[in-house]
């Protein structure tokens, strides 16, 4: 007879309520001896066809003397429930330990008798309540805190090593016993024990094998429906596990959804439209282990080992479109899961969002000339800017200014008296030598931070901040068009600029304003955050030693001036009480409230044009990544993904120039990069993205190597030896900048 629970609506009789019928487990009710349990059923059938006899329809009020009486009162209930039993499971004693169980597996091996050790796993797992009184340190602790799941993690792990090792019937008796514990009927909210046992069971190691995935469906479907409070104890109990037995469940749920969205046999597991929730639950339970790494205080793993690469080839635009008609209701996407996408995944959302904006603005100007009988000019299908490169800041800015609204469209570059064609080549110009100038120590903008090696904004106070809203138009540019930057911000700029990932509706709404730590600030000023540590570390006297108010002093523009980091900070002094929140101010306005102007016209010049749901998607790192690209150059995995045009791979001046470049130092690599792609940054999909091209040219061998930056291509003339190839591509690559200058 299947566990009751029912909802009293008024009149039903309240004792009912608390009854379980099972194998000796309850939530919270009555335990029912098994040798009673058929009598006990037929006499509840009894009782509950005489309380619930009208379905849908309330049976007459009751006085409320008569329900208090029945509410405390166990004379209204029938003698066989009457049986003194706890009111909560109690768990039995069980006094195995790690080395005793270690010794009857090594004796068992020696001599081929497992009965012992059978014994133990047909009865560990035969229900919760045994997986605590195995694995619970003291049996009946209540261990209720976030802190400690009370579990012993060496005897877990030592009979989880173990158990793949055994005999195939113990391992089935081990799964038989899961089955059996995930069927019973949970009702009401789990107790911390239960708790336990999911946490215990999702680290089996047995699921790696598809033979058991419909076991491990169940238990992952039921732990993603625990209750939010749950899955906080869960998170932080998770968080505890080594690195090794982290990653190994992590890995798992990651096979698992591999696996179900593309079988290795078609008739390998259930049909998928009738196991549809088996996605939604691994990809919840992943979710507990991402935010079990997130709260550690160190990451337990890199955040890139969470990525599914298998979702590289599904349709993503699809789930990304359910996304952004459905949010993160009941309808399932990947997308209500970032943490899963890789960044190539995310960018190449990105890159179509930026098409159909670029194709529905592009629109937008044809239908309009059109409904205006006037002469339709392909160019209003394009961004054009057009700048002479003596004058390229101003003319940029001028050009972004006038041509706001034309921003989402195709960017296409002409430099005045060039005769260079835009097919991508002059945009990595153009954007190259930008950054280049706007991040010049001369220029002011920005400071270079020489103990970080980074940039940061200058807190100098002026009229106009068109400036910085050029930057991050040039960032957003970049990332709408596909071009990695040469810019060096550190990672809490990113984390700003997602802060909100979205430009908010209200526009007094604060933007940039990320919550500041001392990290954030050892990323950027790390001499000054190691003292700024030093002081909350202090033994001594801190008012006297350091001497220090709510007051600090900033240089700007070659003038010394004061702040107050509160109301009347001048006259606060710092002691040991209010030593913390001297340091949370002062970082805070270090990192926002100084730069709070130029950070905002740099936020809404990159949002003026990434102004797209799927930046929410994105981590600081990944936008960082979008941006810059990677500064690593492995130039064998590009000789590996090159192509060739008049060349095969074997011939003389294609092995003279793989022997060159690969002995080149880090700086003329990077020039060699630049040299034939336009950036010396390496896109977000590595070097195979970039389609990289070694064509054969017909002519002399005292020319100098040529190249085509649109599309990634460099000519070599069939030079004959090493030392020739070398000396002539040196030159090349060290003197390469313009277009063909008339």
């Amino acid at each position: 007879m299947p566990k009751t629970s029912t909802h009293n609506a008024p009149g039903q009789a309240r004792w009912a309520t608390i009854v379980t019928v099972g194998t000796g487990e309850t939530k919270g009710g009555l335990i029912i001896n098994r040798m009673n349990r058929r009598c006990v059923e037929r006499h509840l059938v009894c009782w509950f066809i005489v309380c619930f006899s009208l379905p849908g329809r309330e049976l007459p009020p009751i006085c409320s003397d008569v329900r208090q009486k029945q509410r405390l009162s166990i004379d209204t209930l029938p003698p066989e429930v009457k049986a003194p039993f706890p009111s909560d499971p109690v768990i039995p004693l069980r006094t195995k330990t790690t080395k005793e169980f270690q010794e009857d597996v090594e004796r068992a091996v020696q001599s081929g008798v497992w009965r012992e050790v059978r014994e133990f796993y047909l009865t560990t797992f035969d229900s919760f309540i045994e997986i605590n009184a195995a694995f619970k340190r003291e049996a009946n602790g209540s261990f209720n805190t976030i802190d400690d799941s009370g579990v012993n993690a060496k005897f877990v792990n030592a009979v989880y090593d173990a158990l793949l090792s055994t005999p195939q019937d113990i391992q089935k008796s081990v799964l038989k016993g899961i089955i059996n514990s995930l069927l019973r009927e949970w009702k009401g909210p789990r107790t911390k024990d239960d708790l336990r046992a999911y946490f215990i069971l999702v680290q089996n190691p047995q699921y790696s094998s598809t033979s058991t995935y419909v076991i491990y469906a169940h238990l992952l479907r039921q732990i993603a429906a625990l209750s939010e409070a749950d899955h906080h104890f869960l998170v932080h109990w998770l968080k505890k596990l080594s690195p090794r037995r982290f990653r190994q469940p992590v890995e798992r749920l990651l096979q698992f959804i591999s696996t179900r969205l593309f079988p290795a046999e078609p008739d390998e597991l259930p049909p998928l439209t009738k196991c549809s929730w088996w996605i939604p639950s691994a990809t919840k339970v992943l979710g507990l282990f991402n935010a079990a790494n997130s709260v550690s205080t160190t990451p337990i793993m890199p955040f890139t080992d969470f990525y599914n690469i298998t979702l590289e080839h599904i349709d993503f635009m699809e789930e990304y479109r359910t996304w952004q008609n459905y949010g993160n209701s009941n309808r399932f996407s990947f997308c209500q899961f970032p943490f899963i996408l890789s960044t190539v995944v995310k960018k190449a959302i990105i890159q179509k969002d930026s098409e159909q904006q670029m194709i529905s603005q592009a629109r937008q100007s044809l239908v309009s000339k059109v409904s205006r009988r006037q002469r339709v000019d392909m160019n209003l299908l394009f961004l054009n800017i057009k700048v002479r490169r003596a004058q390229l800041l101003s003319d940029s800015l001028d050009e972004l200014t006038r041509k706001r609204c034309d921003l989402k469209k195709k960017l296409r570059v002409t430099f005045v008296g060039e005769a260079g064609l835009d097919m991508g080549g002059l945009t990595k110009e153009w954007f190259l030598l930008l950054v280049r100038q706007i991040f010049h120590t001369d220029y002011g903008m920005f400071t270079y931070m020489k103990d970080s090696r980074c940039h940061w904004f200058s807190s100098w106070k002026c009229d106009n901040y068109s400036e910085f809203q050029l930057v991050g138009t040039l960032m957003g540019l970049a990332v709408y068009n596909s071009i990695a930057l040469d810019i060096h911000f550190p990672l809490y700029c990113y984390r700003k600029l997602l802060t909100p990932p979205t430009i908010p509706c209200d526009q007094n709404a604060l933007v940039g304003m990320a919550t500041a730590t001392l990290d954030d600030l050892q990323q950027i000023m790390p001499e000054l955050a190691r003292g700024l540590g030093e002081l909350l570390s202090y033994e001594g006297n801190v008012e006297e030693d350091f001497y220090l108010s709510f007051q600090v002093f900033q240089e700007e523009m070659g003038v010394v001036k004061s702040h107050n980091l509160k109301p009347g900070g001048d006259k606060i002094p710092v002691t040991k009480q209010n030593r913390k929140e001297y340091v949370q101010l002062y970082v805070d306005f270090l990192l926002n409230k100084s730069i709070y102007k130029q950070f905002a016209a740099f936020y809404h010049g990159f949002h003026s044009v990434c102004a797209s749901d799927a930046l929410m998607l994105l981590r600081p790192e990944e936008v960082e990544m979008l941006v810059c690209g990677s500064p690593e150059l492995d130039m064998s995995a590009l000789q590996k993904a090159a192509q060739y045009e008049g060349y095969g791979k074997t011939e003389t001046t294609v092995r003279c120039f793989w022997d060159v470049v690969l002995a080149f130092p880090l700086e003329l690599q990077k020039k060699l990069l630049h040299f034939a792609t336009g950036s010396d940054r390496v896109p977000v999909g590595g070097m195979a993205d970039l389609n990289f091209k070694i064509s054969k040219i017909d002519v002399p061998t005292d020319w100098l190597p040529i190249s085509h930056t649109c599309f990634n291509q460099i000519c070599l003339p069939p030079y004959r030896t090493r030392k020739e190839l070398k000396h002539k591509l040196t030159i090349a690559i060290s003197n390469a900048e313009g277009f063909g200058l008339e």
